[in-house]
């Protein structure tokens, strides 16, 4: 049994150096390349990765490491610890320059999300939650506690959505789960902030467009703070090598509103030819 103290803390120490990172070249005349079809990348996005995966490697040289900017492991290596790394998430709002952009590290044991942290470099605020013990939030040096809040089953919802690559099958899901107020935000990691900190209720993602390094240190963060972090189906997320892409969607929510959700996801993902995960 541990408590995960060390990871957490070469974790935090790491997504502040490589926010550090990310600014420094935020500050310039960067340029912009692509890897594929919007998909921009940056010299931040490098400098980030290569920040964060020698510091990992360093300190648990034993574990697995899948980083975004890095090639990716041989899938058919074995080991219950495995970190994702996505040193810029929201690459597109870093290049709009409008701050919505995170470093995001999480660390899965046995398949399943563990350990998170989530830091937004232009607001000095950082998330950090560990699995079954707690979840917080340190802002310019001070800290508080994060939990998700629970209003009542009928309320109305707030959904945190994408600013810059919104689905459009969420009107209809929207409309019918009863969503009275969006708050756009860039990056996974700080959609999933606004439901720890009780400002949203649920963010969701129906399709395969996010990949594990998006999911598993938000997915830690928001279940330490007492949310709910599944599929569309309602399935826990199975961080496996073989499998990088989250081809079952993404659902957040706060817990109170999670089987609404689902729910009306059903002839969704019906529409997209998905499935339920076998075994």
């Amino acid at each position: 049994m541990t408590d995960f103290a060390k990871e957490l803390t070469v974790a935090v120490e790491l997504a502040r150096k490589a926010g550090a990172a990310v600014m420094e070249v935020y500050a310039t005349e960067f340029s912009v390349t692509y890897k594929g079809k919007n998909d921009p990348v940056t010299e931040a996005d490098k400098r980030g990765n290569d920040l964060i995966v020698h510091g990992l490697e360093q300190a648990f040289p034993d574990d697995i490491i899948v980083a975004e900017e890095s090639e990716k492991p041989d899938d058919t290596q074995t080991g219950t610890r495995v970190w994702y790394v996505d040193p810029l998430d929201g690459t597109k709002e870093f290049i709009a320059k409008n701050g919505e952009f995170s470093v995001m590290i999480g660390l899965a044991v046995n398949g399943q999300a563990k350990l998170g942290v989530v830091y937004r470099p232009d607001e000095d605020r950082l998330y950090a939650g560990v699995v079954d013990q707690e979840a917080w939030m340190e802002v310019k040096g001070e800290r508080t506690r994060l939990v998700v809040t629970s209003p009542e089953p009928s309320a109305s919802i707030t959904l945190t959505v994408s600013r810059s690559h919104r689905n459009p099958l969420l009107e209809k899901i929207g409309q019918d789960i009863g969503v009275g107020k969006e708050i756009p935000s860039g990056s996974v990691g700080l959609k999933i902030g606004l439901i720890a900190r009780g400002l949203a209720d649920v963010y969701l993602e129906p399709g395969p467009y996010t990949k594990l390094w998006d999911a598993c240190g938000p997915e830690a963060i928001l279940r330490a703070a007492g949310g709910h972090f599944t599929n569309v189906f309602g399935e826990q997320l199975v961080y496996d090598l073989t499998q990088l892409k989250n081809t079952h969607g993404l659902v957040a929510t706060n817990g109170v509103f999670h089987k609404k959700v689902i729910q009306a996801l059903e002839p969704v993902a019906r529409e997209l030819g998905l499935a339920p995960q076998v075994g």
